[in-house]
């Protein structure tokens, strides 16, 4: 039996200042994609929230590097952590310097790293449309939402608004049910109940139907969040807290059809892929 030559795989936590908090992400840099199959293949081993495959680009393009994401059960339009490790590991390896360009499904999205160790995200800013949550789907999240919104096209999950912070931390979802009643993820928000506490709106996601059942913490869906409060609060610089058992902080700013998000990662876990 001929072993195939092994590839780099790192798991890096994102959103996160130190290990096993934030979002862990697989991160794999190829020197080009391969098949999809063995693509989820690897996801699915990886069983994160997402792993992203990226490979570099010829130079003189729009982008540096062509950039994929997948759940264990399906590719995804975009995913905010795992861009955030992704460009975590090029620069800890010396791949990349200064701002790097991704060619994503979400047209190119730009990382770029500061003195400090954070990393900032570019991502196209999520448009908000008043929406419904279907009711047997309101009956498996356990909460009936102030308000809900459409996230447009990339993200196509559902904001709903609960009263307060209190009612999205004790959430305990039917994650079957949901997946059954709503073909949405659910991003559920209120805002911070005592802001001196160091963020200004809380958060939990769950999505089901990608095989997520809930997401640590959602770079992706601060891009509808951070408009969403923004509004509400007159401000265009805010922190977000996903209050997942894992929890981890975003830092978000909108610059209109733009918001930036801020955070940083820990790569806890490198080794080699033989398959």
């Amino acid at each position: 039996m001929t072993t195939a030559p092994s590839t780099r795989i790192r798991i890096v936590d994102a959103f996160a200042d130190r290990p096993f908090t934030g979002n862990p992400a697989g991160v794999v840099l190829l020197d080009a994609f391969r098949d999809d199959a063995w693509h989820q293949h690897v996801a699915l081993e990886v069983n994160h929230a997402e792993t992203a495959f990226a490979h570099p680009l010829p130079a003189g393009g729009e982008a540096d590097w062509a950039l994929r994401w997948f759940t264990p059960a399906t590719e995804v339009d975009l995913c905010g952590h795992a861009t955030l490790a992704t460009a975590h590991v090029l620069h800890a390896t010396g791949a990349a310097t200064g701002p790097v360009r991704f060619a994503t499904r979400a047209g190119v999205l730009r990382a770029t790293a500061h003195a400090d160790g954070t990393l900032t995200l570019d991502f196209p800013t999520a448009p908000l449309t008043p929406a419904e949550l279907p009711e047997a789907a309101a009956r498996a999240l356990g909460a009936r939402p102030v308000a809900a919104y459409d996230t447009g096209p990339h993200l196509g999950d559902l904001l709903v608004e609960l009263a307060d912070e209190k009612a999205v931390r004790a959430l305990t979802p039917d994650h079957r049910s949901l997946a059954e009643h709503s073909e949405r993820g659910v991003i559920a928000t209120a805002p911070a109940e005592d802001p001196s506490r160091g963020y200004d709106y809380v958060s939990r996601g769950f999505f089901p139907r990608v095989g997520i059942d809930e997401d640590p913490v959602t770079g992706s869906a601060h891009t509808a969040l951070a408009p969403f409060w923004s509004e509400r609060l007159g401000r265009t610089d805010l922190t977000g807290l996903q209050a997942s058992p894992r929890s981890g902080f975003v830092r978000t700013s909108v610059r209109g059809d733009r918001t930036l998000l801020t955070g940083r990662a820990v790569t806890v876990i490198e080794g080699d892929l033989l398959a």
